[in-house]
């Protein structure tokens, strides 16, 4: 049997010293492992083989990290190996992305179609052109769905072409052209006529039409004015608007428009329905009207306006005969009382009409006398008090007020209220940050 090799110096009893430093010149010992021989010891070493994969790397891809020839798949060279990558092809598209958007998600030359780069691809994409409107609403109203210049806005968003007429808040002014600028030389209602209104975004407007005279009673005589309450007292005692002059501007008003929708409230006591459908007609407000059967559902706002239909008429007084597209007022709609003299008057009751219709109008006006007063139309049309208020009743009535009429429109932040309104779907939701009037 063959001793080993420090057999002998250990019997002769050699000095230990020298025992050691022989062991360990003379090769019956190797020195740690180093696989691939980068001066490393393969316990210290993070990546053993030397093939540039750290050895936990290797492990989580499955491959070997003692074999410098086994390396990971990495298709993108960015040392994720593709087994955990989820960019594989390292085009900036997920691989599960890329499969359900049906390209390669191996090939960096296969990428999604995105049309509007908002990282969800277009066959994924529920607005494809990023214009605001539903791909199938486009399609249906044949509208481009992948050119984002092939659009329509509704009141300033294209969102709001979705909304429907009764899910919608519109500032509104009580007698509308009742204002200096007209021509009123008393009981006012507006220090501004109807240029300025539009400009600020009012798109509802309350107007009486009259014959100024028992002598001027044809169809073509027809004006706007506000009659009071008094005996013996003739109708436009302060003052007569040409209403066939004003309904032509807010018509053209409307045509240099896109997608807005507009709504008359029409107290029509004394003027019969042939002439006030003759003053529309001439004024080509009447071809223009939406013909709402009582019942149904409101359309779209976006579709009123597509349609050409996007003037609603409602009327106080409903005619004996027929006029379809003369709503009456309040089968198709209600009101809150008016005409109250504080503001802890009002309420959100029912005033007029039928309260289980949608469409309905938050009165917002208080009156001194029976006229407009307004000192008090600056308080009660007060951004936060305006706000609060309406926000109240869309709790207390269960939908949004649609119209929210008031005196004085520029006392006040009426439309930044209803602007307010319209960013909101239900009266819980946070309050967007207030948007003034200088902005």
């Amino acid at each position: 049997m063959r001793r080993p090799c420090y057999g002998r110096l250990m019997e002769r009893k050699t000095p230990t010293v020298l025992v050691i430093l022989f062991i360990l010149t003379s090769g019956c010992i190797s020195s740690a492992p180093d696989l691939d021989g980068d001066g490393i010891q393969d316990s210290s070493d993070s990546d053993i083989d030397g093939d540039g994969w750290d050895n936990d790397m290797e492990l989580n891809c499955s491959t070997d990290h003692l074999i410098p020839t086994s390396v990971p798949s990495d298709i993108d060279g960015d040392l994720v190996c593709d087994f955990l990558d989820s960019d594989d092809d390292g085009d900036l598209w997920g691989d599960f992305t890329e499969v359900d958007c049906s390209t390669d998600p191996l090939d960096n030359q296969s990428v999604p179609e995105d049309y509007d780069e908002d990282r969800i691809c277009d066959s994924l994409d529920l607005d494809a052109d990023g214009d605001g409107l539903p791909n199938d609403w486009e399609q249906a109203r044949g509208l481009d769905y992948l050119d984002s210049e092939d659009y329509i806005t509704c009141h300033g968003m294209s969102e709001y072409c979705l909304r429907t007429y009764d899910d919608f808040t519109f500032p509104e002014s009580h007698n509308s052209f009742s204002t200096p600028e007209d021509g009123i030389i008393a009981g006012i209602n507006h220090l501004t006529g109807l240029q300025s209104q539009w400009d600020d975004g009012i798109r509802a407007f309350m107007l009486d039409p009259y014959h100024p005279s028992e002598l001027n009673n044809e169809k073509e005589d027809v004006v706007f004015c506000h009659a009071l309450s008094l005996p013996n007292t003739p109708p436009c005692l302060f003052g007569s608007v040409d209403a066939f002059a004003w309904l032509r501007s807010l018509n053209s008003l409307h045509n240099n428009s896109s997608g807005d929708v507009v709504s008359l409230l029409i107290q029509n006591y004394q003027v019969p329905g042939e002439h006030l459908e003759y003053l529309l007609n001439e004024t080509g407000i009447l071809e223009r009207a939406y013909i709402h059967e009582l019942g149904s559902p409101w359309p779209s706002i976006g579709d009123m306006s597509l349609s050409g239909t996007d003037v609603v008429i409602f009327i106080e007084m409903e005619y004996e005969d027929n006029f379809t597209k003369l709503l009456p007022a309040w089968k198709h709609t209600w009101d809150t009382p008016y005409g109250e003299s504080s503001q802890d008057e009002m309420t959100c009751d029912l005033g007029r009409g039928d309260a289980n219709q949608p469409v309905w109008h938050m009165n917002n006006w208080l009156s001194t006398f029976g006229l407009s007063d307004a000192n008090k139309a600056a308080q009660v049309n007060n951004y936060h008090t305006l706000l609060e208020r309406a926000l109240l009743c869309w709790e207390t009535v269960g939908n949004r007020p649609t119209f929210i009429g008031v005196d004085y429109w520029g006392q006040g932040e009426v439309t930044n209220v209803t602007i307010t309104l319209n960013k909101m779907s239900d009266w819980s939701d946070e309050i967007p940050p207030h948007q003034s009037s200088d902005t």
